[in-house]
């Protein structure tokens, strides 16, 4: 194929362009300490975003990985905060178990009270995903109102999610919420700092998709 430049691109071939990806990624990364599961979703993380200092910034709870390939194999819901992170997930490996991608944020009953109560239609939707999917899989990379509301409910014991996957991007409260997240003992995944975003959590979403197909196929212990 002639692109028209003295540049010639190394492979088309969209398998060999991701292994080669991968293969760079591991080899700039360098010494690391994140487990070999962990890895693999830090390792999607930065393919999405050609961001190492991202990619080195990002939390586990000890026992997210674990969480998140159950909550997948068990057909437990996964609630993003928007649409464009359920435009990104691999909706086919989620709902071979049975699970489904939920977005609350643009229903009429979630735009009306939030009108009425003058606060952001995500802490709303946060509250209508909390009462309706226990276990489930929270992913939040855009809204730190709607983390920040998660976290009040699950010190409340109004909610009981599976895994938070919680790395909204910005400038108010994105930081800050991603430290309160931290300060729980539920399984999590997260990150330091203002970066984040749908790409990002959409990355992680997909790497523990992959990791509960290989469990389910027995090719992971």
């Amino acid at each position: 194929m002639d692109f028209g430049t003295d540049f010639k691109p190394v492979t088309v071939q969209p398998q060999e362009i991701e292994g080669l990806s991968f293969q760079m990624i591991t080899e700039e990364m360098g010494e690391h300490s994140f487990s070999e599961l962990e890895y693999k979703i830090v390792q999607r993380i930065i393919h999405a975003s050609a961001d190492f200092e991202l990619g080195r910034s990002l939390v586990f709870h000890p026992r997210a990985i674990e969480a998140g390939i159950s909550a997948i194999l068990q057909g437990k819901p996964i609630i993003a905060d928007v649409r464009m992170v359920e435009a990104g997930i691999a909706k086919e490996r989620i709902e071979r178990y049975g699970g489904e991608v939920r977005v609350h944020i643009s229903d009429p009953d979630v735009m009306e009270e939030a009108k009425a109560l003058g606060t952001t239609r995500a802490i709303i939707a946060t509250r209508k995903a909390c009462a309706q999917a226990p276990g489930g899989i929270y992913v939040i990379g855009n809204a730190p109102t709607a983390l920040l509301e998660l976290i009040r409910l699950v010190k409340e014991g109004a909610a009981q999610p599976g895994l938070v996957i919680g790395m909204p991007v910005g400038f108010v409260s994105a930081a800050e919420s991603k430290d309160e997240l931290c300060k729980l003992d539920i399984p999590y995944i997260t990150n330091v700092g203002r970066k984040g975003g749908s790409t990002i959590v959409v990355a992680a979403v997909n790497a523990l998709s992959l990791l509960a197909v290989r469990r389910a196929a027995g090719e992971l212990k």
